[in-house]
């Protein structure tokens, strides 16, 4: 009797033990921002095939985090002045979201960002075209806001991915449009750095692979699509929207 009380106690204290060495797995609520291809307005059933339930589902599977939950804020025609606190516009969808995160304290609040593309057009989306000086001071904006509504919250932002110099449908893109949105990145990079001073560890530069992908893969990757300077290729397709989430899902998995 008294050798099965000792290895029941063994045992016991091995399985505590052994729970208490297990690392404790982070919980993360994510919010989405951006355009069409966030929202992936032209994949069927974006609500599992979108970049960010893609991302989520990454995430999920990796077995790297415990729980996962997200919102996609992506909306199509959107510019990086629709989702600025001043204009009314995305702004408040975006709060509505993370104020129902935020509430949930055993979770990280994390923002998700990849918006430049209806910025970078020629004309016809709201402010288009965007200076990037100016993309860079509307994202600050943006992002000041977020921090001071949420103080603990952690943000990523994804350079923009590749679209096709025809590109042209109700706005105009073409090689202007295209060669423009190239000279954000350099302005996410600079608006990265700032932060890491004033925010340590609260702002990454996330995705950079993505682009070179779809502008190499346009033909498998993406929508075909027909307008007033002939074929062009903007919008992932729903392989490539899979594909875009897990470029996500493995630069956040780098910086979390």
């Amino acid at each position: 009797m008294l050798k099965r009380l000792k290895r029941s106690a063994l045992l016991a204290i091995a399985v505590a033990l052994s729970a208490f060495a297990l690392p404790k797995k982070e919980n993360y609520s994510l919010v989405f921002i951006g355009d069409s291809i966030t929202q992936a307005n032209a994949v069927e059933n974006n609500a599992v095939n979108s970049p960010p339930a893609q991302a989520a589902a990454f995430l999920k599977d990796s077995g790297k985090f415990g729980n996962i939950q997200f919102s996609n804020q992506g909306r199509s025609g959107r510019t990086t002045l629709d989702f600025l606190p001043l204009t009314g516009k995305m702004y408040p969808n975006v709060i509505t979201a993370a104020d129902a995160f935020y509430r949930d304290k055993s979770a990280t609040l994390l923002f998700s960002i990849m918006i430049g593309t209806n910025d970078s057009a020629v004309k016809g989306p709201n402010g288009a075209p965007v200076s990037a000086e100016n993309y860079q001071k509307n994202l600050m904006e943006i992002a000041d806001s977020l921090f001071t509504r949420y103080p603990g919250c952690k943000m990523v932002f994804h350079q923009p991915i590749w679209y096709s110099d025809s590109t042209r449908n109700t706005s105009t893109y073409l090689v202007e449009g295209r060669k423009r949105l190239q000279s954000y990145t350099p302005q996410l990079k600079r608006l990265v750095e700032h932060y890491k001073a004033a925010r340590p560890g609260q702002v990454f530069f996330g995705d950079t692979k993505a682009y070179g992908y779809f502008k190499k893969h346009y033909l498998t990757a993406m929508k075909t699509e027909k307008g007033p300077a002939g074929t062009f290729y903007l919008h992932p397709n729903k392989e490539g929207s899979a594909k875009l989430g897990k470029f996500w899902a493995k630069a956040l998995m780098a910086v979390l």
